[in-house]
């Protein structure tokens, strides 16, 4: 069993950036695949950016392109995602999640298996 702990938002504004973090404890996640994804109010739950087991591969949601970065730092059992010239329509409620995975990196979120609580980032103009 893995938990996850989302940490890093908050209210900024446009143009901005923030980093998120998220924790992993229970074991460690140096063969797990991870995933950020976001919900915003009235909308589906969209991929955000994706990262494989060793951090090599890295893939990211057409919106975020450019001004996200997902990495990894397994020896601390985190993964981070730094939000760059932050938009209003970043404003969401961002998840963190993974899957115990070193020969591919899920996309969708029903291939994850653990997901942690969100934490919120509102972009304000």
């Amino acid at each position: 069993q893995v938990q996850l702990v989302e940490s890093g938002g908050g209210l900024v504004q446009v143009g901005g950036s923030l980093r998120l973090s998220c924790a992993a404890s229970g074991r460690t996640i140096s063969s797990y695949a991870m995933g950020w994804f976001r919900q915003a109010p009235g909308k589906e739950r969209e991929f955000v950016a994706r990262i494989s087991f060793s951090g090599v591969n890295t893939n990211y949601g057409g919106s975020v392109k450019g001004r996200f970065t997902i990495s990894r730092d397994n020896a601390k059992a985190t993964v981070y995602l730094q939000m760059n010239s932050l938009k209003p329509e970043d404003t969401a409620v961002y998840y963190c999640a993974a899957r115990r995975t070193t020969s591919y990196v899920p996309y969708y979120a029903h291939e994850y298996d653990y997901w942690g609580q969100g934490t919120q980032v509102t972009v304000s103009s």
